[in-house]
């Protein structure tokens, strides 16, 4: 299995990185993986026991696990089962000598991105581990919705304004991702605390008004002439269509 992963990676092959965790109690091949991805970019951490694994994922932030089936201390499956109880997104490639479709099913219904069986090409795990970093980096794109110079990043609840991070609380955060889902409409004080109930927020309608001024101090050019967030007097507000000088 050895000739595998000879010869090294150059070229376009070392633009895509990425940070792998590999539980793989095969000392021989998990090393071999190692070389062949980190030759690829991407820096790749090892564990042979789901255990240790397990607890690595709790400590550092990876971007993809290649998971082996068959583990010393538990399958890979029981790690797959764990990881879904903590609420853990992270991507998987499930590795197994197992020939039993039923494995294969069993993982991807426990969370499972994609599974392969050994022995394997190493140039198509590193294929499909290409397209699952793809796949997720549109997936975190597709959450950040742009006005301009404004970002509003829906996954982090975070708003930017040209990079820089703008210091709103939780609810402030709510609001303006409310407005901003509605360009263009004019949208009253009860649509907007209809919309918030289930959050800890205040019981007066006048609460708006406070969180708009402070929303606007931290997204407008000239909170007192605001031209994104516009107030329609008797009616609400209105979060103003995108304009690239914004």
């Amino acid at each position: 299995m050895a000739r595998l992963w000879s010869g090294r990676q150059t070229g376009s092959e070392h633009r895509m990185a990425g940070r792998i965790l590999l539980i793989e109690d095969d000392q021989k091949l998990a090393e071999m993986i190692k070389d062949y991805l980190g030759d690829s970019g991407f820096t790749v951490t090892l564990a042979d026991h789901g255990g240790e694994g397990l607890a690595l994922v709790q400590q550092q932030d990876f971007d993809v696990l290649i998971l082996d089936l068959m583990l010393p201390d538990m399958d890979g499956l029981d790690v797959c089962r764990q990881l879904q109880s903590e609420g853990q997104t992270l991507p998987i490639v499930m590795l197994t000598a197992k020939g039993d479709p039923m494995d294969r099913v069993i993982g991807l219904e426990l969370g499972a991105d994609d599974y392969m069986a050994k022995p394997f090409e190493p140039r198509e795990l590193l294929a499909r581990l290409r397209v699952i970093l793809r796949r997720g980096k549109k997936q975190a794109q597709d959450h950040i919705k742009r006005f301009g110079r404004l970002e509003i990043d829906q996954s982090a609840m975070a708003v930017r304004l040209d990079g820089r991070v703008c210091d709103l609380t939780v609810y402030q955060f709510q609001l303006l991702d409310i407005l901003s889902s509605r360009p263009g409409r004019v949208l009253t004080r009860d649509f907007l605390m209809n919309a918030l109930q289930g959050n800890d927020i205040e019981a007066f309608d006048r609460s708006i008004d406070v969180h708009i001024s402070r929303i606007r101090s931290e997204i407008e050019e000239d909170p007192k002439r605001p031209r994104r967030i516009i107030t329609v007097r008797g009616m609400g507000y209105v979060f103003a269509r995108a304009q690239e000088d914004l």
